[in-house]
């Protein structure tokens, strides 16, 4: 399973989605998009948005702090 969530260090969502799959025993990729001008940018093509989190799991972009589409996509 490969999970990454594009977020920055302002955002307090990101930090709710990163505990969230800690919590869930979770092993995920953290890319910063306030210092990953790349990323940033794989980010916006993947999602079509400019705000943070973004979480990729297995190729399923969830936007936001959205534990029932996490959930979902984390039993596939």
């Amino acid at each position: 399973m490969s999970v990454y969530i594009y977020s920055t260090t302002t955002c307090p969502y990101c930090d709710k989605v990163k505990q969230y799959l800690k919590e869930k025993g979770v092993p995920f990729t953290d890319y910063n998009v306030g210092e990953n001008r790349e990323k940033a940018e794989e980010m916006v093509r993947k999602s079509g948005q400019m705000g943070v989190p973004v979480v990729d799991i297995n190729g399923k972009i969830i936007i936001g702090f959205n534990k029932p589409e996490i959930d979902k996509a984390l039993q596939k």
